[in-house]
């Protein structure tokens, strides 16, 4: 069983760096969320991105709407880039922040993936998220890490260095970390679209049930 859910990891990661449709997540339905509007960013590669979804299909999206199902007062802007490594997410991450009308509140900060997925040092791939948080953080924006989990056929010594990275810079810069996020599809591959690697929209949705809490929670602290 271990190795089904290692192999079904490996080829759902696989494809990170594909294309998507609707990149910008789109306004939930709004249910009467009361309190102060917070600003989300959604900083990430493809899986924040979508792929073969529309936009409200998305994660950003549907992390939204339930969001404000619970009365936050959310609204998420997806930054999400197929096929971004670390080093590409900390290039853009300045011009992200200095484009938007109003900063945000806090960033989920998903990146990874890819470094992994090429072969890149994990060593190099924590240097760039340091960098990219140390950014967020001076900018007094608050840190949601969505931790990343190295494909098993890369060995023990690189998967423990590369999935050290993530709740060691949660810890670093206080920052929330949310548990591996694509979890769900592991178990149910009903959830993966028929080319076995990206969620559904329903596989989205459960990704969201995975995740919310922890959101929710470094929301409302």
């Amino acid at each position: 069983m271990r190795k089904t859910m290692a192999l079904a990891a490996a080829l759902f990661l696989s494809a990170c760096g594909q294309s998507e449709s609707g990149s910008t997540a789109s306004a939930a339905a709004d249910n009467g969320p009361v309190g102060k509007p917070v600003l989300v960013l959604a900083f990430g590669d493809s899986l924040f991105a979508g792929y073969n979804l529309t936009r409200a299909q998305a994660y950003p999206s549907q992390l939204e709407m339930a969001l404000r199902e619970r009365g936050i007062n959310a609204r998420i802007q997806n930054a999400g880039v197929s096929g971004d490594t670390t080093g590409a997410g900390r290039q853009r991450l300045s011009f992200v922040l200095d484009s938007m009308t109003t900063p945000p509140d806090i960033a989920l900060v998903e990146l990874g993936a890819n470094d992994m997925l090429r072969g890149l040092s994990p060593a190099q791939a924590r240097g760039n998220l340091d960098a990219i948080m140390a950014e967020l953080d001076r900018r007094d924006i608050d840190i949601v890490v969505m931790e990343m989990r190295a494909a098993p056929n890369l060995g023990s010594d690189y998967r423990s260095e590369f999935d050290a990275i993530f709740p060691d810079l949660a810890d670093k810069y206080d920052a929330d970390l949310v548990p591996f996020f694509i979890e769900p599809l592991l178990t149910d591959r009903s959830l993966v679209q028929n080319d076995q690697v990206h969620p559904t929209a329903e596989g989205v949705k459960a990704m969201v049930s995975h995740s919310v809490d922890e959101i929710a929670d470094a929301i409302e602290d």
